[in-house]
């Protein structure tokens, strides 16, 4: 039997990078999604030892591109058996009235428009040969509101539906679809990317807390995958044990 392939998306660094070790080890061949080439050739030299990798190295809000390279990716890269949609950010933590617009779009732009552009784009083979599964990486933000949210949680709001949708939509083939809801964590480049390189401020969103690992999420995307062929997890929402819904209210100890 021939290696499954996972095309991850945002797979340089953090959940992506954590993702993309997990299944490699797990013995699946991997496309490297993300827009830096020296990190994603890097993770590749790393992963060679476990699994065979391609790398594409591209802005994911770049259709055009990404359809490009996509189209060129070699033969044994062809049948794409896992999607892992992770590639996404949140900017700002500012109340509505005080946001920068383009902050807005470029989130709606990369969590929401690239993620249903890119399942749009690999979802009829999939179907052709009934067999795929769809992962999507969003957030606890998609249920619980806090302070500053706004538009990033209203992009994981989306995410939450457009996987329920797209499960009842593929109901009668062999496909499934998972959405993995992480809380609080801090292996990645998320606050940094959100306050715009304050490694001070980034930090303080973690102060005295114990959040979530990047291994956590690889870890529970490898259970998904794992599952038996008639099991569809539909969501699970992950937090750390310093964090709880309802805010999200943080305890520190």
């Amino acid at each position: 039997m021939n290696q499954q392939v996972a095309l991850i998306t945002g797979a340089s660094t953090g959940i992506g990078k954590a993702i993309a070790q997990k299944l490699a080890t797990d013995g699946f061949k991997l496309i490297l999604l993300a827009r830096r080439a020296s990190l994603l050739e890097a993770l590749k030299l790393e992963l060679s030892a476990h699994t065979q990798c391609h790398v594409i190295a591209c802005d994911i809000n770049d259709h055009t591109d990404l359809v490009s390279k996509l189209n060129s990716r070699p033969a044994d890269f062809q049948n794409i058996d896992i999607l892992v949609n992770n590639a996404g950010l949140a900017l700002g933590l500012n109340p509505a009235h005080e946001t920068d617009w383009l902050d807005w779009q470029t989130m709606i732009n990369t969590n929401c428009l690239s993620l249903a552009f890119l399942t749009h784009q690999l979802l009829p083979d999939m179907v052709k040969r009934n067999q795929g599964h769809v992962i999507n990486i969003g957030s606890i933000a998609g249920s619980y509101a806090y302070k500053g949210g706004n538009v990033y949680g209203a992009t994981k709001a989306f995410v939450e539906q457009f996987s329920i949708n797209l499960r009842a939509d593929l109901l009668g083939t062999a496909l499934r679809v998972t959405n993995v809801e992480p809380g609080l964590l801090n292996e990645s480049e998320f606050s940094l990317v959100r306050f715009k390189g304050d490694e001070n401020r980034a930090a303080q969103v973690y102060d005295n807390l114990e959040p979530l690992k990047a291994e956590d999420i690889g870890n529970t995307v490898s259970w998904v995958i794992q599952q038996p062929a008639h099991v569809n997890i539909n969501r699970i929402e992950i937090m750390p044990v310093h964090q709880a819904p309802g805010g999200p209210i943080t305890i520190k100890h």
